[in-house]
């Protein structure tokens, strides 16, 4: 039987969701070589290479990526005893939430319907807004819990995974350009959210890494939903770059399509925005049942 110190695992994910040690010390509030040690401790225990190390930073293994798994798993468990034991003390009052767009018009609402199913009494009011302005309103304390797109850390505020997206690049049936290679991108139209963005900030970031854009050119437009986005997709606008989530029903409808053959598409998670005291009351109950009932991709 292997003996795991749960004490090491909040490090471990850290290290696995910020990608560098040197992010994940800043996190967990540790020295980088504090952290180091205790990820060598957890593998020394298992006697499994929990990442990979290149001068990118680190990179889970298969076996670390099903550790991160039951690790999440734990957390989810101890989050849930928290909130039981303190159930019979503290009454439920209004359920108070803001999102980014992508999260807010696909992700939370399967969610909300089930917390409503068991809650039914509990008013809910959710703010839809762009990345900046979510983590703005919960560091300022006007909203007590966010979920945001597209950021590792933010000043201020607590930020926790709670699901897996990617950024998918699709075109109009009818559009007047053809992208074999990924760096036909470079003399495409690119369909961009508004600045403040979090689809916008890590697309942005991807593709600089690529090697393919430094910054929105002359040629591609700028507009402020995912549906319209869309809509120009489908006219021949340009080329888009749209979350999973959303996109499943304009395949299906036909007007757009994936770029065949293109491989580039953006991983990135959608996060807890929680402020620096932690949640409370009804927050912390939807977090812990948020967490323990993930949507699901249909």
């Amino acid at each position: 039987m292997v003996a795991i110190d749960p004490t090491l695992l909040p490090t471990f994910l850290a290290v696995r969701d910020a990608g560098r040690i040197s992010a994940a010390a800043k996190i967990v509030h540790l020295s980088q070589p504090a952290v180091t040690a205790q990820i060598r401790k957890l593998e020394e225990a298992l006697g499994v290479a929990l990442f990979v190390r290149s001068a990118r930073g680190v990179a889970p293994t298969r076996a670390g990526e099903r550790l991160a798994a039951y690790a999440r798993s734990v957390q989810r468990t101890l989050d849930e005893a928290a909130a039981a034991v303190r159930a019979g003390e503290e009454p439920l009052g209004a359920l108070s939430l803001t999102a980014s767009t992508t999260i807010a018009a696909h992700v939370l609402p399967p969610v909300l319907a089930k917390f409503r199913a068991a809650h039914p009494a509990i008013p809910l009011r959710l703010e839809v807004a762009n990345t900046e302005e979510v983590l703005a309103a919960v560091k300022s304390g006007r909203v007590p819990l966010g979920l945001v797109e597209g950021h590792s850390r933010a000043a201020g505020v607590h930020l926790e995974p709670y699901v897996d997206d990617a950024l998918v690049p699709v075109i109009g049936r009818t559009a007047p350009f053809r992208i074999r290679k990924v760096r036909d991108l470079a003399g495409v139209p690119i369909l961009w959210r508004e600045p403040g963005s979090g689809t916008r900030a890590i697309l942005e970031r991807a593709l600089r890494t690529a090697g393919i854009r430094k910054k929105p050119l002359a040629i591609d437009l700028e507009l402020a939903s995912t549906e319209a986005i869309l809509g120009a997709a489908v006219a021949g606008l340009g080329i888009a770059f749209v979350s999973r989530w959303s996109i499943q029903p304009h395949l299906v409808a036909g007007g757009v399509h994936l770029v065949p053959g293109l491989d580039f598409s953006v991983r990135r998670t959608f996060s807890w925005a929680i402020p620096a005291g932690g949640l409370q009351g009804t927050e912390s109950r939807f977090y812990t049942f948020a967490n323990g009932n993930p949507p699901v991709i249909s």
